[in-house]
């Protein structure tokens, strides 16, 4: 067993420093600096940088349709490149049916599931709206006259928009949503009075969260999160329970070394303390899955979505 141990160190070991040894690697982000999967990007590179895992790291972010353009650059570009991962998400997912993309996640290699964020809606802090029920009454009264800010078509923020005024009693595809290229956006047309209501993962409202400038209708989350002083859709009695999961993979084409060496990049990563103090930080949920097992919970997920965004009326 000791030397089970030893063996299965010392490959843990060759193949960090495998990576450690690269003189770059290239993160892309596909969307605009201040989103989720920005904020993963920046925080996988700042991680791997104080776990002196590898030592040169950049993040190029492609904005538009939902990460759709940055996929298929990514796949155009990176094919066979062992050192140019992508990040991405639920919301990709989405986009990728919504756009009718001629590239999908079927084109990447799957890495792994790294974290979870459930969905926050929020309104200035000056608006009449103060719960879930009020939202859905304005909503109910006009529809068309409830405006809302988030990310991409066919995205996380958007089906946890149509979720909620399904909930509400008003048909999905009534719903004014304004899709942004990244939570960041969105959160400048809240902010700016350019929209009613906004919905984005949690991190990226929080500093105006804390700051009073906004305030939270409502998380989709099953129940309170530690995190957040503020309920959830569920306890005010509309059923909404939507988690946005992120994820990061390798380009087409990697060998299957290749695409090891990544996993065990990755999972090092995901197992360290710095790591696990930026997600305590940022209300991320550790829902780290790699391997086979996160390529077979992807091509499900997949599956879902598809449908969910056809009973809501938002695909293409």
């Amino acid at each position: 067993m000791k030397r089970l141990a030893l063996a299965a160190a010392a490959a843990l070991l060759s193949a960090t420093t495998a990576f450690a040894q690269m003189a770059e690697l290239k993160i892309m982000a596909p969307a605009s600096p201040g989103g989720g999967w920005d904020q993963t990007a920046r925080t996988i590179q700042s991680t791997l940088q104080a776990e002196k895992l590898v030592s040169n790291i950049q993040v190029e972010n492609v904005t538009g349709a939902g990460g759709t353009i940055g996929l298929q650059q990514f796949i155009n570009n990176s094919t066979g490149g062992p050192a140019a991962p992508i990040v991405g998400g639920y919301g990709m997912v989405g986009a990728i049916i919504a756009n009718a993309s001629p590239v999908t996640l079927a084109d990447v290699t799957p890495i792994a599931r790294l974290t979870g964020e459930y969905v926050v809606v929020g309104v200035p802090a000056a608006s009449e709206i103060q719960d879930a029920k009020q939202l859905a009454e304005a909503v109910k009264a006009d529809p068309g006259a409830v405006t809302w800010a988030g990310g991409s078509a066919g995205g996380a923020d958007h089906i946890a928009a149509g979720m909620f005024v399904k909930a509400a009693g008003v048909a999905p595809e009534e719903i004014n949503y304004i899709p942004y290229s990244g939570g960041g956006e969105a959160l400048a047309a809240l902010l700016g009075n350019q929209v009613t209501v906004g919905i984005s993962g949690y991190s990226e409202f929080a500093s105006q969260i804390e700051a009073g400038t906004l305030r939270v209708i409502g998380i989709t989350a099953p129940e309170r999160q530690d995190y957040l002083d503020a309920p959830t859709f569920v306890e005010q009695g509309y059923d909404v329970d939507l988690q946005n999961w992120r994820m990061i993979a390798g380009a087409p084409g990697i060998t299957d070394e290749q695409r090891d060496e990544l996993v065990t990049l990755i999972r090092t990563m995901a197992e360290s303390e710095t790591w696990n103090k930026e997600l305590e930080t940022k209300g991320w949920v550790n829902t780290y899955l790699d391997g086979q097992e996160f390529a077979d919970y992807l091509a499900a997920e997949i599956e879902q979505t598809s449908a969910i965004l056809s009973e809501l009326g938002i695909s293409q």
